[in-house]
């Protein structure tokens, strides 16, 4: 008798006859699981006659583009990653570590929504939970419906009834339909609940955001094909020993993935923050050594954020390289840089490296900051609490140009520096040419070197 069982890949979807070890298409081990087959029995006999009323092709100079309506969240921070807005009819997916705040911030959205009329489908709460968690953001909204259910087709019926304006799901891979003989959670059952809210939101014209998990390597939980047939995938990041959560758009079909919004998490729920570099630096560091003021720009927002660095003599004989919110083979290299192009030798000192704030940070802007901080804390001598870095270094000791250059410099001088540091043939407004330029009472030295960059500092 033939099994009717079936393996697929967790991880990327593909299906193998067997039980394996390892993926033989994507390579991961650990990642085939069993399945019950969706579909049974051979195709009709329609072959390729299609199905009556299907589309049919127009030319691309006879569709009307028209713009996406948007729908404000009353959220800045939101409507910025979003693209200026939910769209009617659109499928998020919002993804994040367990207890970083993914429910707590899908129910404040609806919250805040006041008057308009919302739906909170939740798999993993009673509804009592639900209304708790809801005092302590201190709402009580008047059209905001709760359902703890964990069917899909009540759900979608009784949103079809209440008709709201925006769905929140907590979460998809808590949700099952009965169209399938599979546990709950399972690839087949979050692929076809998807496939399902996907229709119906599209058919219904009422925007999903759906929660969802995460593996404990980071990535979204469930088969690849959930974040492609979704609209936008947002992923909520942070450390849960830090009060900042930062949330990033991966995917987004209505607007740029360059976007990110911060939040701080508070007692009474999630706060915006407008202007985050007010909150990131500290104002006590003066005549502290090791710490230097980097000039970021994460998406398309500029951060002035806190670099700190401690070298120590290494006291077990094999020094330690640790990083935390930069990259350590990043640190590597700059080590590397520093002492073959500057001529300081740290070969035999601990080197660590800190982000304030708990952020971690892409951005390779902060290069010349990291070593400043590094030089700074090698020679216990502090830096100028008035002068911020920015610019790339290379292998070869220079200063490479950056990005967004005059949005960098507009926030510095925004905070009141007096200084910053630039690679030189940096292009900005209102440049006159000159080794220093002044930008909107703030002045802009342009250097070529990391060791020029060290003259200006430590002079």
């Amino acid at each position: 008798m033939k099994s009717n069982l079936q393996y697929e890949c967790s991880s990327c979807g593909a299906k193998v006859p067997q039980m394996l070890g390892r993926c033989p298409v994507c390579g991961e081990w650990g990642t085939i699981v069993e399945m019950t087959p969706t579909y049974s029995g051979r195709p009709g006999k329609a072959g390729l006659s299609g199905r009556a009323g299907a589309p049919q092709p127009r030319r691309l100079q006879d569709i009307e583009a028209q713009a996406e309506t948007r729908m404000d969240m009353h959220c800045g921070e939101l409507n910025r990653v979003l693209g200026g807005g939910l769209v009617p009819g659109s499928l998020v997916l919002l993804g994040g570590e367990p207890g970083i705040g993914k429910s707590t911030l899908a129910l404040q959205v609806l919250m805040q929504l006041g008057a308009q009329k919302t739906f909170y489908a939740s798999g993993e709460e009673s509804a009592r939970q639900i209304k708790l968690r809801a005092e302590r953001l201190a709402g009580n909204p008047e059209n905001l419906y709760i359902v703890s259910e964990t069917n899909l087709e009540n759900i979608l019926q009784q949103v079809k009834d209440v008709q709201p304006e925006v769905v929140v799901i907590d979460s998809i891979q808590t949700i099952g339909t009965e169209a399938l003989d599979a546990s709950i959670g399972s690839l087949s059952q979050v692929r076809e609940c998807a496939a399902r809210i996907l229709e119906f939101a599209k058919t219904e014209n009422i925007p999903f955001i759906m929660v969802g998990h995460i593996t404990k390597e980071g990535s979204l939980a469930g088969p690849k094909v959930l974040e492609h047939i979704v609209d936008t995938v947002l992923q909520f990041e942070g450390d849960q020993h830090y009060m900042y959560r930062i949330l990033r758009a991966q995917k987004n079909r209505f607007g740029s993935t360059s976007e990110l919004g911060i939040f701080e998490m508070r007692q009474d729920g999630l706060r915006e923050v407008s202007n985050p570099s007010e909150l990131l630096l500290s104002t006590n560091h003066d005549g502290l050594s090791g710490i230097a003021i980097a000039a970021a720009v994460e998406g398309v927002r500029p951060l002035l954020i806190e670099v700190q660095a401690l070298v120590s003599t290494a006291a077990y004989g094999t020094p330690q390289r640790s990083s935390t919110g930069f990259d350590g083979r990043r640190l590597n290299m700059l080590l590397a840089v520093l002492e073959k192009r500057v001529g300081f030798k740290l070969a035999q000192k601990d080197v660590f490296i800190n982000i304030a704030g708990g952020l971690r940070v892409n951005d390779p802007a902060i290069d010349l900051p990291v070593l400043a901080a590094v030089l700074s804390s090698n020679m216990d001598l502090a830096l100028d609490a008035e002068t911020c870095l920015t610019g790339e270094v290379g292998l070869a000791g220079e200063i490479r140009p950056v990005n967004r250059i005059d949005q960098r410099i507009q926030e510095a001088q925004k905070l009141g520096f007096k200084r910053i540091i630039i690679p030189a043939g940096q292009q900005f407004q209102k440049a006159d040419g000159g080794q220093c330029t002044m930008h909107d009472g703030i002045e802009v030295v342009p250097v070529k070197k990391v060791a020029d960059a060290f003259r200006l500092l430590f002079k």
